[in-house]
């Protein structure tokens, strides 16, 4: 059994804010950022999932260029399925990230919401304001928009809001959501707007489209992989500051099994980390031991993943995952490999899959999103 040192910090962080000595370069990409938000241009960020574009935005507000000047505000908007929600989370998070500044901005913001201050208190002991609304209380939500983007534009500082997963507004029920938000935004001076989408397609249709009321209503960046060597030296770097070895083929196959997807490489590389012990070697014999302890924890969300499915999906799951990349799933030969039912159930199948976000589809190439979910499905069926 391989020794866990428990008495490290793991410098692999996985979680969504990275501490600014654990980041990993991206300095073009920030330099570009800094640029287009000083010089008044909103920003659309895109690239797949788990890439860090996440992390990119969190670092590029702590930025002395950005902090110093700006009010910034990140707003997660994945689970968003309507305006009424999606005013809420933009709402209750804008408060969220002013109550640890200066108590005039947050006040501010109270006395200018107007439509939630029925919700916003002051515990009588910490003195500190509360949201205590429920996304029920959002009766009107384009007028609560509206008081939104007016505290946006009065705000003692200028602002920049990051929008995460922007794509999520194509789909709620309501009409003219694009056109609403893009009327309140294109109305704001002193607001800057970074849309972050990992749904190129959609993302592209949204700012690229004649038709469309976002179109080219910003610049478009496309975030690209951690270049190879950058990752390799920034993590060979982190073990030997801890008095670890990490060879340099452990790296160059994890980045070639992940196709540099930046959060797959750290969650490996922080399980690597944890079994190596101080003064060991992290070699590749330790790499499909750290991917079997990861995916055992995940074990049981993987199995109720797949209960959600129908049979064709599993099925088609299964050969995705088979293949890793798999291209013409609809055609014949693809169908008849892997005893499919028939290119229409295909079809249908991956349509489920897609919207699902279990399959993700790039020009024409299917894979599993969750790169250890399909290690697991390989593994199990």
């Amino acid at each position: 059994m391989l020794h866990i040192d428990n008495n490290l910090d793991n410098p692999f962080i996985i979680s969504k804010i990275i501490p600014e000595p654990l980041f990993c370069d991206r300095d073009e990409e920030t330099s570009y950022l800094i640029k287009q938000i000083v010089n008044g241009r909103n920003v659309v960020l895109i690239s797949p999932r788990r890439m860090g574009k996440t992390g990119l935005i969190h670092h590029l507000f702590r930025q002395p260029e950005i902090s110093k000047k700006y009010i910034t505000f990140f707003i997660d908007i994945y689970s968003t399925t309507s305006l009424q929600e999606f005013c809420y989370t933009f709402g209750k998070a804008v408060f969220e990230q002013l109550k640890p500044k200066k108590k005039q901005y947050w006040e501010s913001f109270v006395r200018t919401i107007k439509s939630l201050q029925p919700g916003i208190s002051i515990d009588a002991i910490t003195g500190e304001p509360r949201f205590d609304l429920g996304i029920g209380a959002i009766s009107n939500p384009t007028a609560t928009l509206e008081e939104i983007f007016t505290y946006l534009e009065s705000a003692p500082k200028p602002c920049i809001v990051a929008f995460d997963e922007f794509q999520q507004i194509s789909d709620f029920p309501e009409k003219r959501v694009e056109a609403l938000l893009r009327g309140f935004m294109q109305n704001c001076s002193k607001t800057s707007f970074i849309f972050s989408g990992s749904k190129q397609h959609t993302m592209s249709q949204m700012f690229h489209s004649k038709a469309r009321p976002f179109y080219q209503s910003a610049q478009i960046m496309e975030l690209k992989p951690l270049k190879k060597e950058v990752y390799s030296q920034f993590a060979k770097r982190l073990f030997k500051k801890h008095a670890k070895t990490l060879d340099t083929n452990v790296v160059e196959q994890i980045y070639e099994d992940f196709e540099g997807t930046t959060w797959y490489m750290q969650m490996l590389m922080n399980e690597l980390f944890a079994i190596t012990k101080s003064g060991g070697t992290c070699t590749q014999e330790q790499i499909p031991i750290a991917k079997n302890n990861i995916i055992e924890v995940q074990e049981g969300s993987y199995q109720m993943q797949m209960s959600n499915l129908s049979q064709k999906q599993k099925a088609l799951l299964q050969a995705i995952a088979r293949e890793g990349q798999a291209r013409a799933i609809t055609s014949a030969a693809f169908v008849k490999r892997h005893a499919l039912n028939s290119p229409s159930s295909v079809q249908s199948s991956v349509k489920g899959l897609i919207e699902k976000d279990v399959v993700s589809a790039d020009n024409g190439c299917y894979r599993i999103s969750d790169y250890f979910f399909s290690e697991w499905i390989k593994k199990t069926f």
